[in-house]
């Protein structure tokens, strides 16, 4: 599953573990209505991690995250009430922008059209100009 945490190591791909410590965890206050709980608990939850000086991978991994994700990935979660809720979701939600980013997209191979392709398009052609040829006025030679 992208986003576990096992023993002090954020899972992104099977390959790929950071760890939890090149993380950067911040508490805050989550806005909105709540009163006194929403306004004094540090529940919700920001990381923010940089894959620059991360251990966790190899320089082509590192070239692809910072080329798509930029210098600083961050994450964050205000969802729910509890604070370690808050923490795992945000560890989830990292995880899946890294692992995203670490996908390699496959080449594009051009394809040419079909036979029965080319012949329908040709098809269509030919009953549009024999539809427009008939709206004609008829011509005096007639």
């Amino acid at each position: 599953m992208v986003g576990e945490v096992e023993r002090d190591v954020l899972r992104v791909t099977s390959g790929v573990r950071i760890p939890l410590d090149e993380i950067v965890v911040r508490y805050e206050t989550s806005g909105g209505a709540g009163g006194q709980h929403a306004n004094r608990s540090h529940t919700r939850v920001e990381l923010a991690f940089e894959p620059a000086a991360s251990t966790a991978f190899s320089a082509t991994q590192r070239e692809r995250v910072i080329a798509r994700l930029g210098p600083l990935v961050t994450a964050g979660a205000a969802d729910t009430r509890s604070q370690t809720r808050n923490r795992e979701l945000a560890l989830e939600r990292l995880a899946a922008k890294l692992a995203e980013a670490l996908r390699v997209q496959p080449k594009r191979r051009p394809t040419r059209p079909t036979k029965g392709s080319k012949v329908r398009r040709l098809d269509s052609k030919r009953r549009t100009g024999e539809r427009k040829q008939l709206r004609r006025r008829p011509s005096t030679d007639d």
